[in-house]
């Protein structure tokens, strides 16, 4: 379980085929506090570490990767060189900062607008139609891993929606989010509680 609150940046260093994806990513955890087994979202997907070394602000940890998530996440996220928004899995007695997220990509949105608005960046995503009714203002939704509220949503024909999220300067400098443009493509996860209303609401009817 996370919260969607980024606590650092790490960058993918190397990947092999062995079967899945065998990844090593390099980040400024403490390694001694990155257990073997334990989970660590990476850019939203729920990871869980098979390796790691190196000393605190300089480490690294391993993951396999399957196919499955391959095919959920952001094209091309898997490749060396990406840089992957990084938070631990919730400890007992943690604060909960931003809201509860599971680590399981729905799917994959596409950036529409990145746009100055005094200090902060304004971005437009566009959700899936199997997604978009899962979507409302002042809701909850993580992109790539991060914990953000929507300021608004508009529906079009189609049935996909376009939502609008407001990127204050701190989450632009120690998250990924600050480097997105037009055309980006973005993990995205409901918001599990919309997912439980959804489910009431369609037995109801």
């Amino acid at each position: 379980m996370f919260t969607g609150i980024v606590t650092a940046i790490g960058t993918i260093e190397r990947v092999e085929r062995r079967g899945d994806l065998h990844i090593r990513i390099a980040c400024p955890y403490d390694p001694e506090k990155m257990a073997i087994g334990a989970s660590i979202a990476c850019s939203g997907v729920c990871l869980t570490v098979v390796d790691r070394g190196g000393e605190p602000g300089a480490s690294w940890f391993a993951v396999d990767v399957s196919d499955e998530t391959v095919s959920r996440s952001v094209p091309d996220q898997w490749t060396a060189g990406r840089r992957l928004n990084l938070e631990q899995a919730l400890r007992l007695g943690d604060e909960l900062g931003g809201h509860i997220v599971t680590g399981h990509v729905d799917c994959v949105g596409e950036v529409q607008l990145a746009r100055a608005e005094g200090g902060s960046t304004r971005l437009a995503i566009r959700a899936p139609a199997e997604y978009s009714p899962f979507i409302a203002a002042k809701g909850s939704i993580t992109v790539d891993g991060v914990s953000l509220t929507v300021n608004d949503v508009r529906d079009r024909p189609d049935g996909t929606c376009d939502f609008a999220l407001n990127i204050i300067p701190h989450t632009a400098e120690v998250t990924t989010l600050g480097t997105l443009e037009a055309g980006s493509a973005v993990n995205l996860e409901i918001d599990v509680l919309a997912r439980y209303l959804k489910r009431m609401e369609s037995l109801r009817a």
